[in-house]
């Protein structure tokens, strides 16, 4: 901030008022990115701001709410978007980066939209927590590994290192929180960062 007044008084630097920037949500509790920090600080701090986004998104709906496509032609919801990013955490971070024997979620080689195309028996709350105990494993193969260690995607002809990897589902995430902004506002017309 600058003294951009003859009075002293504290003004936008950009010259720019809080209404002139995207609202808040008053329940807005997710982490915030460090200004400065080293590579691997960075790299998770962003994924879990990420994260935290869609979890804030889904935060107060009900199922149907949840598994609304609100927003035609699309047929995205947030429900079948939380599907979808529970199955790229386990894909990325168990079957690719450390090679798991684990089965897909959420898909099958006869249904492989099953992920965005929600069985009428989904179940929101339970597919919440599926997403959110593979971020909990996907943390911990990243706690385990530096990043410059490598490995071979399923069906990939060249290495890569970990650092790809978290960069890449940053920008998963970042791609479907845009998704989620949209879906989340024409559910109930609450907007917001």
């Amino acid at each position: 901030m600058s003294d951009n007044t003859a009075e002293g008084a504290l003004g936008s630097e950009s010259g720019l008022t809080e209404e002139a920037h995207s609202p808040r949500w008053a329940d807005d509790d997710r982490p915030r990115i460090p200004s400065v920090a080293g590579e691997r600080e960075a790299l998770s701090a962003y994924l879990e701001h990420y994260r935290a986004t869609v979890e804030m998104k889904c935060r107060g709906l009900t199922p149907e709410q949840a598994g609304t496509r609100s927003m035609p032609p699309s047929t995205m919801s947030l429900h079948g978007l939380v599907r979808h990013l529970a199955g790229c955490e386990r894909w990325w971070f168990q079957q690719n980066y450390e090679r798991r024997d684990v089965p897909f979620l959420f898909i099958t080689a006869d249904e492989p939209d099953l992920d965005f195309d929600l069985p009428a028996d989904a179940d929101f709350a339970a597919d919440l927590e599926t997403w959110r105990a593979e971020c909990v494993v996907s943390r911990e193969i990243v706690a385990a590994h530096g990043l410059d260690d490598r490995a071979r995607p399923l069906d990939w002809h060249e290495d890569v290192d970990l650092r790809w990897l978290v960069l890449r589902m940053i920008t998963e995430y970042a791609q479907h929180c845009g998704h989620a902004d949209l879906l989340r506002e024409g559910v109930d017309g609450r907007t917001g960062v």
